[in-house]
């Protein structure tokens, strides 16, 4: 006697093609990190000459790093996956019930193996420059406030993008924009917040860095605050719109193409 398996009991397939390009996309995030702050604040730059001010200077990363966030999202790799490149996004999406269990662990897995990927490609060819202390492989730390700002800091920016993404990409409206006003927000945070924090968001973004630049010690504050901060807007934006409100996991859901996260594309179309 067989006994078929329920259909909620069963095992969601795995999607290895969406895992690699998750980890691509961080690798990439952090290729573009490590050169452009190397380029932009290694003493022996011009630009660094040329720009003497810290808040110009962050503000010319915040537009790359925006504008490599918003590629990455709209590029083919961020349609099919999602672009969540973070743990906390995959983290705050597993709560609303919009991605199955084990591909949000093999996600997180993924992000964590392409954040180190990209910090080890760009070591490979620039490791005297971005080990610099002006560089220093863009670890994230706590600034001159210390590290209970640091930590209020990173859960407000990423309590706010979470609240962003969830009510831009799941208004008909304004859901195409979705990776531009993300974009932005990455602009804007790393100029005005990366003084407190260092500006991560991203568990995975910070561990590489971390490890290479030998300071592990505040890693805490970014393995617990961006993903308390963003899970907590993914529990409020639960109890003030509810389930059928939520569209989908990905930040641009394209118009066409099958999907393989809990989705509802009438929510975000």
């Amino acid at each position: 006697m067989t006994f078929a398996t329920p259909a909620a009991t069963r095992l969601s397939p795995l999607h290895w093609r969406e895992y690699v390009l998750e980890a691509l996309e961080l690798a990439c995030f952090m290729v573009s990190a490590l050169t452009m702050t190397a380029l932009v604040e290694h003493p022996a730059s011009p630009v660094r000459h040329a720009l003497p001010n810290a808040i110009e200077r962050r503000g010319l990363i915040g537009v790359a790093m925006g504008l490599t966030a918003a590629l990455i999202i709209y590029s083919p790799w961020g349609r099919r996956s999602g672009a969540h490149f973070n743990p906390s996004v995959t983290l705050a999406f597993l709560r609303l019930g919009k991605i199955a269990g084990r591909d949000a662990l093999c996600y997180v897995l993924a992000q964590f193996t392409g954040g180190l990927a990209g910090v080890l490609m760009v070591a490979a060819v620039l490791r005297s420059v971005i080990s610099d202390p002006a560089v220093n492989y863009v670890a994230t730390v706590p600034g001159t406030a210390g590290s209970a700002i640091a930590f209020l800091a990173e859960l407000f920016i990423s309590f706010g993008m979470m609240t962003t993404i969830l009510l831009v990409s799941n208004s008909a409206k304004y859901s195409r924009l979705t990776g531009v006003i993300g974009a932005c927000l990455v602009a804007v945070y790393i100029t005005v917040e990366a003084p407190l924090s260092g500006m991560s968001m991203n568990p995975a973004r910070s561990l590489a860095p971390a490890l290479a630049a030998g300071r592990t010690d505040p890693l805490w504050i970014y393995f617990a605050a961006p993903p308390i901060g963003m899970l907590l807007a993914a529990e409020l934006y639960l109890r003030l719109y509810g389930h059928t409100k939520i569209g989908c996991a990905k930040l641009h859901h394209p118009s066409a193409g099958s999907c393989h996260f809990h989705c509802t594309k009438e929510a975000t179309t």
